[in-house]
């Protein structure tokens, strides 16, 4: 799981790239909050999952409980990036966020 959200960071830099390339500073900003806001909360799910399977606490239910925590927290990042962020470039923000979204395609796909 530490791969993907690996890969969806790399993901989100490309993006916000290719975004400052478009659309300058702004929509770059935008993409990298919007790629952030996916990565971080997968992120922390696959540390926490990570802790509880080498302790050998994991349960169907741990995962559903930081699934939610995860939805919840995403959501948030969301809100607060659309709140705080006066320059926001929608189209951008929305753009990066499928795209790390959508990164773990590429692993599929890679044997």
């Amino acid at each position: 799981m530490l791969r993907i959200v690996s890969l969806q960071l790399i993901a989100t830099v490309v993006a916000g790239i290719i975004a400052a390339l478009l659309g300058g500073w702004p929509a770059m900003v935008s993409a990298v909050l919007g790629g952030l806001c996916c990565v971080v909360p997968n992120g922390i799910m696959a540390v926490r999952l990570f802790a509880a399977s080498s302790s050998g606490r994991a349960s169907p239910a741990t995962f559903f409980i930081w699934e939610f925590v995860k939805i919840a927290l995403t959501l948030a990042l969301l809100g607060a990036t659309a709140w705080l962020y006066r320059d926001l470039n929608w189209l951008a923000l929305i753009v990066g966020f499928i795209v790390a979204l959508k990164s773990y395609i590429i692993l599929l796909f890679r044997h």
